[in-house]
């Protein structure tokens, strides 16, 4: 296959495994040629209930779709690794623009390629920097790659669990790498990394050498070994997380959280972890860990990264890397044209007068779910599906509310690639917003008195259909249809708003006050949508 020049947005990508435990894990992983990203699934739940039968579906593998569908291979030839000898000494071997790397960090720590001893999370972190930079050598030595000097190559970090935390530490810890190598990163996305630490039992695991050796646990202890690596000494004032990672060693504009959300079908250890970690995870990483934010150069809290949620478990045969919706996302962040951020913006949040009767002056309380479903035209899953039956909903109580609040729900990345029928005019995708009626509470007491089980405040399903600006242009044509209103197609013209530089901002009004009664509970507010085109400096083939 002739070999295409390395421009936006097809660079290589380099894969970093997820955590193994036991030397036998660690040399079973030494002994896979991709370390699990080879590996595909034909099964997937298309609903959470108990008991219900997995549903067919073949994906693939990402490895294997990244071939057939955007022209990657991988590197290996003749029995050999880009960091062979034996490979260089090839000069038929060339590392092309669309070449699958497989940082193979754990093999020291094997006893079939290595010594039998893990190195430290810093050790793992220098020696992707090494990497970064050989293959920065490889591709300027490449003519096809039309590179005119090494600072122009580029390459996209991809990891499951633990390999995010490494290649974290190597971007946020000076330390750990090289400058040179940090540059080069354009894009980051990473699988049910734990970027807040793993808790069990409600617990962050402990700083202690039980658990340092021999099975490295402490690397996921949020109070002193992450802060260590991660090179996090403060925290901004009043935040006591270590899911940051600062703005000046990669743009939070340029990183993505992929959210597992299936804990039942995590089977590691006859389904203790899943048993420890407990709901509202993906049978090891809770959902409330496994996001990032920015850190900002002042110390203050930056933008959140994209996130999106699927129902998928850590690993195993319904596991999130394994899954044609965690594949949509990553293929659509590294290559997509379109970014669209959702928010809700909540202006009224109204107790029903009932209930305020009821509590006669004392302190009511409410436990709002938000919950999301985003997916493109034509398709059977979703880029992003949160609800509260799988634990994912977005949550807000009535003494966290105050007018205005404002909550990011998850980003959704559109591609024309992806489109069933090439002639259907822009990119479409359905958005459906649920708010589940709260169980009221009065002095912390549940309040049954009108309580339905399942009840929604408000939901409802919006088509929304853009058209990118072309020829130069910046005028953005968006049209939309709320089903609620009988209508499956988007065919309202919608108004947007023009942001500095940075795309359009659409909005959405919600209110499920529709019949105008003041005494009942309601919410009202707009979903805020930020539209940019992605990747605009692309070249598709």
């Amino acid at each position: 296959m002739e070999q295409q020049p390395m421009k936006a947005p097809f660079y290589p990508i380099i894969y970093v495994r997820g955590y193994a435990m036991s030397r036998g894990e660690i040399d079973e992983t030494t002994a896979d040629p991709f370390c699990g990203f080879n590996l595909g699934s034909t099964v997937m739940r298309a609903v959470a209930t108990a008991g219900a039968p997995p549903r067919k579906f073949v994906f693939e593998s990402p490895v294997i779709r990244l071939a057939s569908q955007f022209g990657y291979g991988d590197v290996y030839e003749d029995g050999y690794d880009v960091l062979d000898p034996n490979w260089l000494a090839q000069k038929n071997n060339k590392l092309a623009a669309r070449s699958i790397v497989i940082y193979r960090y754990y093999d020291p720590a094997s006893t079939l390629l290595g010594v039998g001893k893990t190195p430290s999370m810093e050790q793992f972190a220098q020696g992707l920097s090494e990497l970064i930079l050989h293959l920065r050598d490889l591709a300027f030595a490449n003519p096809a790659n039309e590179l005119a000097k090494k600072e122009d190559f580029r390459c996209h970090l991809v990891a499951h669990s633990m390999g995010g935390l490494v290649c974290r530490t190597f971007l946020q810890n000076p330390a750990c790498g090289s400058p040179e190598a940090r540059a080069a990163v354009d894009k980051f996305f990473t699988y049910a990394t734990p970027h807040n630490g793993i808790d069990m039992v409600g617990v962050n695991v402990p700083s202690l050498p039980v658990f340092s050796l021999p099975f490295d646990i402490e690397n996921f202890n949020r109070d002193k070994r992450m802060r260590e690596y991660l090179r996090l000494p403060k925290l901004p004032k009043g935040y006591d997380k270590v899911d940051l990672l600062p703005e000046s060693a990669l743009p939070s504009s340029r990183v993505f959280c992929m959210v597992g959300t299936n804990r039942s079908d995590y089977e590691v250890a006859a389904g203790l972890s899943r048993t420890f970690v407990g709901h509202g995870s993906d049978g090891l990483v809770r959902i409330e860990n496994a996001t990032l934010h920015g850190l900002n150069a002042d110390g203050t809290l930056g933008e959140e990264c994209a996130k999106a949620f699927a129902y998928r478990a850590h690993s195993g045969f319904f596991g999130i890397v394994n899954s044609e919706e965690s594949f949509q996302n990553l293929v659509r962040f590294l290559f997509g044209n379109v970014r669209v951020d959702i928010w809700l913006d909540i202006d009224e949040l109204r107790l029903p007068k009932e209930v305020l009767d009821a509590a006669d002056g004392a302190t009511v309380n409410a436990l709002y779910q938000i919950e999301l479903l985003a997916s493109p035209r034509s398709k059977p899953w979703y880029l992003s599906r949160r609800t509260a039956e799988e634990d994912s909903a977005a949550c807000l109580t009535q003494a966290e509310w105050k007018p205005g609040t404002q909550l990011y729900l998850s980003s959704v990345f559109l591609a024309e690639f992806g489109k069933v029928d090439p002639e259907l005019p822009g990119l479409a995708y359905s958005l459906t917003l649920g708010v589940r009626v709260p169980d009221y509470e009065i002095d912390k007491r549940f309040w049954p008195n009108s309580h339905y089980e399942g009840s929604y405040l408000y939901r409802d399903t919006v088509i929304i259909q853009l058209e990118r600006p072309t020829d130069g242009s910046d005028q953005w044509t968006i049209r939309y249809a709320w089903q609620n209103t009988g209508m499956n197609t988007a065919t309202i013209p919608l108004q947007a708003k023009e942001l500095d530089g940075s795309g359009i901002q659409v909005l959405l009004p919600i209110d499920s006050d529709v019949h105008g009664n003041p005494d009942a509970a309601a919410i009202k507010g707009q979903v805020r949508l930020m539209v940019s085109t992605w990747n605009p400096e692309g070249t598709w083939p």
